[in-house]
Parts: structure tokens; C-alpha cells; sequence
């Protein structure tokens, strides 16, 4: 099936307020042409139709879009890369408070990954750690800080046994000081303003889903966003591979550092 899926691009920007022209158009369709096929629709307007009847669809047509997928100290090895080029700046910085942003955090498990990190390096002092996503349901499980045991695999049992408790249920839940270390909040990438001043920006498993257009964009604005030597921290299959251009440094092989 190879639907016209131009209305139902119209009607996401209109309702979720998401942009797929941001979006690899052959990959989305593809994936949009599989949905619409698996809620049984033969056409687009009528998608759309069963979308505006049922707003439970809409929620999974969101969901669909923005790949809801994380974990704790996801590619832990390249986490323990991170921590070691953190206690670097905050060594050679005597300890000062860091600006962090985890920019499409989706369930919360990467900033406060980062929270936790930083507790360990530094235990006195607070960092403002900032996390967004396009998708509000998913900041406010976030900020419930609920997992599965698949979510924390990668967790050492120590830190485990310290930041998380665990329900009847099977699941854990990280304790209050370390949620109360990360502020929550909406924001898109392609359509928002970005904040400025951080020390540290995560975008991981995100960027691969955009056009190079749009990647252009979003990491003119994060180098934009960084203090001078402030680092980027990227998925495990997002190398940088014009860096340069972006004013960007190698700090490790999926860390960049802007140029002092």
C-alpha cells in the first residue's frame, strides 16, 4: 500500500503540532503506509477519520512518530567515557554548577543517568539539568520515574541498590532527590527556540530519523547553545562526520567539544 499521506501530514502538524517534513520522507512513509495498514484504513482520510473518533489513536500516532526508546546508561561503555570527560571540566573548573540539557530525553532514563553521574562526582553541588521531548505524555511518565527491568539492565547493583526502590510489582522507582535534579519540559527540536549556556547537550538515537537539512539545523543550534568547550554527546550510530563545520572538536569517537 502507497498511500497520498500529504493530509495526514497536515493533520499531524495541525493536532500534534509535529513537523514530518523534518522527517527522512522514504523511511516515515514507509512506516506511516504499515499503520495505517495495521488499524485496517484503506485510505488516508479514513485514518484520519478513525484518528479524530478514537483520541486513544491519536496518542499512539504520537507516539509512533517520536520512537519512544530509552534506557539507563544506554552503550555503557561510551557513559563511562562521559563521566570521565565530566570530571575533567569539573576538576579543571574547581567543582562549578553545570548547565545540562538532555534534548529528546523520552522516558526521563538518560538525565537522570547524567543526575546520577554527577551525585557520584559531585554529590554537593546541584546541576541544572534540563530535559525536553516533543511528546508531553512521555514528560510526565518521566517525571513519575517508574521502570521496567529492561529499562535499568545497565545499572550497577550498587547504584541500584541506592537510587531505586523496588514495587510488588517488579518495577523500580528512583528515589525523589535524584527526580528533583531534572526539570522537565516540551520542546521540538526543529520548530522551538533552544536555550543557551550549557556545558553539556545529549541528543542520542534522535537525529538519525531527520534529513541532513534538519540535522544542519539542529546542530548549528546546539553548537549556538554551548559555552565554549561545552561538550555533545551523540547516539552510538551518529557520528559527526563534518563536525567542523559546526565548530566542533573531537573529544572521543560520539563526543564532540566546541572550540574554545
Amino acid at each position: 500500500m502507497d498511500l497520498d499521506l500529504k493530509p495526514l501530514e497536515s493533520y499531524i502538524y495541525r493536532e500534534l503540532k509535529i513537523d514530518l517534513s523534518a522527517y527522512k520522507s522514504n523511511q516515515m512513509n514507509r512506516r506511516l503506509n504499515n499503520l495505517i495498514a495495521r488499524n485496517g484504513a484503506s485510505t488516508t482520510k479514513e485514518y484520519i477519520e478513525m484518528l479524530e473518533k478514537k483520541p486513544e489513536m491519536k496518542k499512539k500516532l504520537a507516539d509512533f512518530i517520536t520512537i519512544n526508546v530509552s534506557e539507563f546508561f544506554r552503550n555503557k561503555e561510551l557513559f563511562v567515557d562521559l563521566e570521565n570527560k565530566l570530571k575533567e571540566i569539573l576538576i579543571s573548573n574547581d567543582n562549578k554548577k553545570l548547565k545540562i540539557w538532555s534534548a529528546a530525553c523520552s522516558n526521563g532514563a538518560e538525565p537522570y543517568s547524567v543526575a546520577i553521574i554527577l551525585d557520584k562526582l559531585s554529590p554537593k553541588v546541584r546541576h541544572e539539568i534540563l530535559a525536553t521531548d516533543i511528546d508531553s505524555t512521555i514528560l510526565e511518565t518521566a517525571k513519575q520515574g517508574i521502570y521496567n527491568p529492561a529499562d535499568v539492565k545497565n545499572v550497577d547493583k550498587d547504584i541500584l541498590k541506592r537510587h531505586f526502590s523496588i514495587y510488588d510489582d517488579g518495577k523500580y522507582i528512583l528515589n525523589e532527590d535524584i527526580r528533583n535534579r531534572v526539570r522537565f519540559k516540551k520542546h521540538d527540536l526543529i520548530l522551538d527556540d533552544y536555550e543557551k549556556s550549557f556545558d553539556l547537550i545529549l541528543c542520542r538515537n534522535v537525529v538519525i530519523y531527520f534529513t541532513q537539512e534538519a540535522k544542519d539545523k539542529i546542530y548549528s543550534k546546539f553548537s549556538e547553545s554551548l559555552l565554549p568547550g561545552g561538550l555533545l554527546f551523540v547516539g552510538a550510530t551518529e557520528s559527526i562526520y563534518d563536525y567542523k563545520k559546526y565548530d566542533f572538536g573531537k573529544a572521543s569517537t560520539f563526543i564532540y567539544q566546541k572550540n574554545k
